[in-house]
């Protein structure tokens, strides 16, 4: 796996036009060696258009993409060393799992002496040592997304690429499968990009998470960055759960929300129109004033979801602007939370204040 673990990614102003419409627009992104990165975004946002034009199915109109420090930018696809992980996994039912593993040894022509131990460790990888022979219909969804991945490392490639390899999946075998997938990573050292519009699959697998909107690229940062300082609302919108507020300047760590100063810990971005991204999980209910160093403020209950694992608490400040937070379905925080009509203090730590630009 050595030379997978030296390939790194480097597009460059990669550009994809449909007669009027563009549907990627002058994205430049280097991707290092053995680093997972995951494109994340809204339909239509160019994230598969990217991923295809990494892949040779999409040709750019424009830029270039390097692949381990070679110009890979018109190659077709069967000439780069690249393995795909398709959304519908593309197992062929006819064929076994050793049979579908080894199709891309055979497809490579590779010595066909070299096939079964190959396919075996690639198989013994994923958990699934000894599966050669079963059939592709004796597999439950979980075990043909590790076949479709076996597959795609068998002929050791430079870059792994995948297309939601995960959507088809329950929600249960879907989180397992992130682990598992996440857990490969680390054994293979392998270069990985993965197209999802999961946010929550984004932030658990990937060593960067490259956010796209309208073709363009956003934001790329690690998980916890790009959670905790979004660069626009766009972003502390679409990652996790957060209400956007309207703020005003007041001082160089402070705004003003109504006539409640907050302090944030982080630099104020430019200009006079601001947004506070209030994210439901960093509001504390703090009734008998524990987080005295913290922002607080003044609501009244409005209604309370229970939604299993957590409960959904909306609120209104004194002006009536809307906000909520998420608390534990736990009975201890269950019993901690006003009844709608109530009065209720909420705490938030300058270090979650993210003020963002509007």
């Amino acid at each position: 796996m050595d030379a997978r673990a030296k390939t790194g990614v480097s597009i460059r102003s990669a550009t994809k036009r449909y007669g009027a419409v563009t549907a990627l627009d002058d994205v430049s992104l280097d991707i290092a060696p053995g680093e997972f990165v995951s494109l994340l975004g809204p339909s239509g946002s160019g994230k598969t258009t990217l991923l295809g034009i990494l892949g040779g199915f999409v040709q750019p109109s424009s830029g270039s993409v390097w692949v381990g420090g070679q110009d890979i930018t018109f190659a077709p696809p069967h000439k780069r060393n690249i393995g795909i992980v398709f959304q519908n996994y593309a197992l062929f039912p006819h064929m076994t799992v050793g049979e579908n593993v080894a199709f891309s040894l055979r497809a490579r022509r590779e010595p066909k002496s070299t096939w079964p131990k190959r396919v075996a460790d690639a198989l013994a990888m994923v958990e699934l040592k000894g599966y050669e022979d079963r059939g592709i219909h004796q597999l439950s969804g979980g075990q043909k997304q590790r076949v479709a991945l076996a597959r795609a490392m068998v002929f050791q490639p430079q870059l792994i690429l995948m297309d939601e390899p995960l959507s088809a999946l329950d929600k249960q075998l879907r989180e397992t499968m992130q682990i598992e997938l996440r857990r490969l990573h680390r054994q293979l050292g392998a270069t990985i990009v993965n197209v999802t519009h999961d946010q929550r699959e984004a932030l658990t697998m990937s060593d960067r998470v490259a956010v796209l909107k309208d073709g363009k690229l956003v934001q790329i940062d690690t998980p916890e960055r790009l959670y905790d300082r979004p660069c626009d609302a766009f972003v502390a919108s679409f990652i996790g759960e957060a209400t956007l507020l309207n703020v005003t300047r007041a001082g160089d760590d402070a705004v003003r929300l109504g006539d409640t100063v907050l302090r944030t810990a982080h630099p104020l971005p430019r200009g006079e129109k601001l947004l506070l991204a209030v994210q439901t999980e960093k509001l504390i209910i703090d009734a008998d004033n524990r987080h005295a160093d913290s922002n607080r403020l003044n609501c009244r209950v409005t209604e309370i979801l229970y939604q299993g694992e957590s409960l959904r608490v909306f609120a209104a400040l004194a002006d009536g602007t809307a906000i909520s937070l998420r608390q534990p379905g736990s009975h201890e925080a269950r019993r901690r939370i006003p009844e709608p009509g109530a009065s209720m203090t909420v705490a938030l730590d300058p270090q979650d204040t993210i003020v963002v630009p509007a």
